[in-house]
């Protein structure tokens, strides 16, 4: 096989032998036309002819239009190649180094379609080869999930060295919506720990505060909300020693709403409190009206329900100016709750439909369920149990592999609820019980309530 595949390389000319070399450094299953022409540092039309000629040869395959692939022995050989014949050495290096500024300024553009206005982009490190730009926000979407793998899998391999370690993270970071998709959210968090375990071999404080700050928000959408408490109380630190704010505003603000989800109120509101004059003195609106949505929750929890009104219509107006329409959606959402406490119901309806919209449009999974399982709860309090089932029974099929159990469990009480207004004992017996055995086995205080449902004077 080597002797053919050898034969095959000798008979190349010298820009498709350094085409055939150097893409087959490229970790990810198969690489697109402009991600290739990224790593040979070459026009896209002059990429395309190259590519074209390699597939005549058969050393490369066509996957799809516009997408290339090695089989995997020819990979092999063509790395074996690249550390043979390329030279000097440091092309190699070059190469991939390029491809990471092409997925991370692409990648930034995602970003800023989908949040105008968020400052994030400003705090990334710069990215010295050109990324894409895209029509629209769904076009920008349509480019991030169908390059996830091939982007996860070039962060993973530029984990190694220092001098693409700190893209690498950035990368991730302004990825971050992968995470929250369910199709790539175990990915994303494996190739998150993989980064921390790298900044913390190489000893970068800032670089392990931002790994830090892209595993918190994995564990939080996975729902493990104690480790990801504990890796954003480390970020904190890690950020304040490499003077790097802008990621201790987002450790706090995850710090706020995990103090939520584990009810200590009061520490909520101080991160929160703390996270909204970070982002006022870097003059970062977005990152306010995120932490003000989050403190309205804490304002709802604590029985402040005016205030919490206020407060997410404050965010509300925030994203609205800037044209935000997802992170509008988070606003919407934290306001559909307040309303449906102090009994506004229509209203509550409307805003969490048109959050539910929203995340459902941008494929933000875990939100679309979450809201679903809003709506529901809603439903409940405007006594239409059989909505309320309907609702819950679609949250739990969103959410599924996604959320975490906490939130399968939040899901299936209300589920059960839903099902005995409708005269479905059995079925919600089932729920709770099964209900009951998550929150037993996370040790929640949601146990009580739920083993209260399932006595038999209740059951009756």
């Amino acid at each position: 096989m080597k002797a053919t595949f050898e034969l095959g390389y000798g008979q190349l000319e010298p820009a498709q032998a350094r085409a055939f070399r150097l893409l087959g450094l490229a970790d990810g299953p198969d690489i697109s036309l402009p991600a290739a022409a990224a790593v040979l540092d070459l026009p896209v039309e002059d990429t395309e002819d190259l590519l074209e000629s390699l597939v005549d040869t058969s050393l490369l395959e066509s996957a799809a239009p516009g997408r290339y692939r090695f089989h995997d022995l020819v990979r092999l050989y063509a790395r074996a190649c690249a550390e043979r014949d390329e030279l000097p050495p440091s092309e190699r290096t070059s190469a991939v180094s390029r491809l990471l500024d092409f997925y991370l300024a692409s990648a930034t553009g995602v970003y800023a379609m989908e949040r105008p206005g968020d400052r994030l982009v400003d705090h990334l490190e710069p990215a010295s080869y050109p990324g894409l730009s895209f029509e629209n926000r769904h076009a920008a979407q349509d480019w991030l999930y169908a390059e996830a793998v091939c982007l996860l899998a070039c962060v993973r391999q530029c984990a190694g060295q220092p001098e693409t370690l700190p893209r690498a993270i950035d990368l991730l970071w302004a990825a971050h919506d992968l995470s929250e998709s369910g199709a790539n959210s175990r990915e994303y968090e494996t190739t998150a720990e993989a980064l921390l375990g790298a900044a913390r071999q190489l000893g970068l404080a800032r670089a392990e505060a931002r790994a830090l700050t892209t595993l918190v928000n994995a564990h939080h959408v996975g729902g493990r909300f104690e480790r990801a408490d504990q890796e954003a109380e480390q970020a904190i630190l890690l950020a304040q020693e490499a003077d790097d704010l802008f990621t201790v505003c987002w450790a706090r603000n995850a710090r706020g709403i995990i103090a939520l989800y584990q009810n200590r109120h009061e520490d909520g509101e101080q991160h929160l409190s703390r996270a909204i004059e970070h982002f006022r003195a870097l003059g970062n609106s977005p990152g306010e009206a995120a932490a003000l949505c989050n403190l309205s929750r804490i304002h709802l929890a604590t029985g402040r329900t005016q205030s919490a009104v206020a407060l997410a219509q404050e965010g509300i107006a925030i994203y609205d100016a800037m044209g935000n329409t997802m992170r509008g959606a988070n606003a919407r959402y934290a306001l559909g709750l307040a309303l449906t406490q102090s009994g506004e119901l229509g209203n509550a309806a409307d805003r969490l439909q048109e959050a539910l919209e929203v995340f459902r449009d941008s494929r933000q999974r875990l939100w679309e369920g979450m809201s679903l399982f809003r709506l529901a709860e809603l439903d409940l309090a405007a006594r239409r149990p059989a909505q309320a089932a309907a609702n819950a029974e679609m949250a739990l099929t969103v959410l599924r592999g996604i959320g975490g159990e906490w939130r399968r469990g939040n899901v299936l009480t209300v589920l059960g609820r839903a099902l005995s207004g409708i005269g479905q004992t059995g079925r919600a017996q089932v729920c709770w019980q099964e209900a009951a055995g998550i929150y037993e086995e996370l040790g929640s205080p949601e146990a009580a309530e739920v083993r209260a449902l399932l006595s038999p004077v209740r059951a009756a």
